[in-house]
């Protein structure tokens, strides 16, 4: 069986290296992007089965980002974690209306991220 590819967009380097390292060592192969725009490109061409998406990123926002992959037909059936720092009620009530499957905020448990990987993939 095919390992199941994850992109995690975000611009902290210490916190994707750490996030890659845990899906790593669970059998997942990982696909980086630094900012937004990369992150979009990067979403479009590799095609990921679950994207892992920061909000504060450089060039385009998180929001965006995931607004314009679940609102076009061809990728809104990846599922898309956001993974942010921040956590107030009106960030978690946008994030469901640009579609996200799930919403995890920073500092975060490892073993969550990691079941809600597992749980979104097994859909």
């Amino acid at each position: 069986m095919d390992r199941a590819r994850v992109l995690i967009i975000d611009d902290e380097t210490d916190l994707m290296e750490m996030v890659s390292l845990r899906l790593e060592a669970n059998g997942y192969q990982v696909i980086f992007a630094s900012d937004g725009q990369e992150g979009l490109d990067k979403a479009r061409t590799e095609k990921p089965d679950l994207i892992i998406l920061d909000l504060m990123l450089p060039k385009i926002e998180g929001y965006k980002v995931c607004r314009m992959l679940k609102f076009d037909e061809k990728y809104k059936h990846i599922p898309v974690i956001l993974f942010t720092a921040r956590a107030q009620e009106p960030d978690v009530k946008l994030g469901k209306e640009v579609g996200a499957d799930a919403y995890i905020t920073k500092p975060f448990e490892p073993d969550i991220l990691l079941d809600k990987v597992a749980q979104l993939l097994k859909k």
